[in-house]
């Protein structure tokens, strides 16, 4: 019996709701029996009401069943920042802030919401368009992401990624700590 637009998208939604790893298209289209294609139009379609579901290189995920968090410190240059947050999201994960530790005027913080190559698109233009430049340029290029994804290994991926570009300089595991509550927001 084949199943209609509605029945397969919220197929689709239980699939990736109850898995712990991305699922790639032609794995939903084998499961489904449709095509590739089919089920990329029904993604589409679903990221329209469902901001949650994400593509990754690996494929697809459902980002609010996320719990998992970690504190990325990190340290590149302004050309690198587009390689650092497609890393990041490539691999599943969802930055959520960027933040710096100044010596003089503590925890500065702003929120990001990157989870996909079109947010990192908008973030770059609207930090390129000589407005303002990277909070990090005050830290000398340190700077701090709290990601989240969808399972520790993912963000054990993205850890191992950003080490072996040499982005990585510390991870935290424990993000309520660096939640500060007295920091200013940008």
């Amino acid at each position: 019996m084949r199943l209609t637009k509605t029945e397969r998208q919220n197929k689709i939604i239980e699939i990736l709701a109850n898995s712990t790893t991305p699922i790639s298209g032609s794995e939903l289209a084998k499961i489904l029996g449709v095509s590739r294609q089919v089920i990329v139009t029904d993604i589409s379609m679903l990221k329209v009401s469902r901001p949650d579901v994400v593509s990754t290189n690996s494929g697809y995920i459902l980002m609010h069943a996320s719990t998992t968090r970690r504190v990325y410190k990190v340290k590149h240059n302004e050309d690198e920042i587009e390689d650092e947050l497609t890393t990041i999201v490539d691999l599943g994960g969802n930055v959520q802030n960027v933040y710096v530790e100044h010596k003089v005027y503590g925890t500065i913080t702003a929120p990001l919401q990157i989870s996909s190559k079109r947010d990192i698109h908008n973030y770059l233009k609207d930090m390129y368009s000589g407005v303002s430049s990277p909070l990090s340029s005050i830290t000398n290029g340190y700077h701090y992401h709290l990601v989240e994804a969808r399972s520790e290994a993912i963000l054990d991926e993205i850890e191992e990624a950003l080490k072996k570009k040499g982005y990585l300089i510390e991870t935290r595991k424990a993000p309520v700590i660096y939640e500060p509550k007295n920091y200013s927001t940008i």
